[in-house]
């Protein structure tokens, strides 16, 4: 019981949703008042697969009313997924902690 609500409702890292578009990955939920986006800017292949070489990660305000370049709060770019993932994690338990 427990592994099909694990299933549905999809990948999670650290309580929060992760949700993939394409080169885009969204780290929060829209209900809250703060969301990450991830863009993998470059990768390289490393036997059958491809390996992100460069990630931009943005803190986003959800408030549909903003434009898009006054959502973003703060950004950066890391070197891997992993240190994105790693970063992207402690900014959005700190803004949505009120912690910015």
């Amino acid at each position: 019981m427990a592994e099909s609500m694990e299933k549905a409702s999809g990948l999670t890292y650290k309580g929060h949703p992760l949700r993939r578009v394409d080169n885009l990955i969204y780290y929060g939920t829209m209900a809250e008042k703060y969301i990450i986006m991830m863009q993998v800017m470059d990768s390289k292949k490393v036997q059958d697969m491809n390996v992100a070489t460069k990630v931009s990660v943005q803190l986003q305000l959800t408030d549909p009313d903003l434009k898009s370049r006054d959502r973003v709060v703060k950004k950066s770019e890391r070197e891997s997924l992993y240190e994105a993932m790693d970063i992207s994690a402690i900014w959005l338990e700190r803004a949505l902690a009120g912690k910015l």
